[in-house]
């Protein structure tokens, strides 16, 4: 694995900024990695042996993808909505997995662990964030993750069509409900809403 550095530009660039996330978000993604065993996640053939999980769509999340390689595509990339700036970094082959979430003590301790003549907030959280210790900057515990066969990387092992509008639903997303197999959005109500037939016009 490239050095600290490296990895936060490399990071940096891919998200389009530096910014605090992104050092906390690196940080997190090496300490996971090592902590799991892997030394190489992003190269064959570590990159099939890693999953990890999220907790938020903030930015810090963009640098954990780029330093391990793990994407939503390749279903090495698991989100769970929580609003927590957490990761779970999971080998597949051992088994061993770490959560490790962000404390937020360390954002009030940042100034501590910046420049002297530093005064701009969010110089001193990269500044802060950099330097200090892993056991400041996080709080880690092992875990056990069970993850079910239709979750795994590769190709779908499950599908199935919504009784409802016809969409193909694949790897266990579909909906049981009152004896009808469904995807969510005939389930629970889709989070669009489709245009009238006047309002399609004025578009096209």
């Amino acid at each position: 694995m490239d050095d600290f550095n490296t990895l936060l530009q490399g990071s940096a660039k891919a998200h389009g900024h530096l910014c605090p996330g992104q050092v906390v978000g690196v940080r997190m993604a090496m300490l996971g990695c090592r902590l799991i065993g892997l030394d190489n996640p992003r190269e064959l053939p570590q990159i099939k042996k890693l999953i990890v999980y999220v907790e938020i769509d903030r930015c810090a999340t963009d640098a954990i993808a780029y330093v391990t390689g793990v994407k939503l595509g390749r279903r090495s990339l698991k989100f769970i909505d929580n609003g927590i700036m957490a990761a779970t970094f999971v080998n597949l082959e051992t088994g061993v997995a770490f959560r490790i979430v962000s404390t937020e003590s360390s954002r009030d301790l940042a100034r501590k662990y910046a420049s002297s003549g530093c005064t701009d907030k969010r110089r001193q959280q990269i500044e802060g964030y950099t330097n200090m210790p892993d056991e400041i900057l996080f709080r880690v515990a092992p875990v056990r993750v069970d993850v079910p066969i239709h979750d795994m990387p590769g190709p779908s092992r499950f599908k199935v069509r919504c009784e409802a509008c016809g969409a193909m639903v694949r790897d266990k997303k579909e909906v049981l409900l009152n004896d009808r197999v469904l995807c969510r959005s005939c389930a629970y109500g889709p989070f669009y809403q489709e245009l009238e037939n006047e309002e399609r016009r004025k578009i096209a």
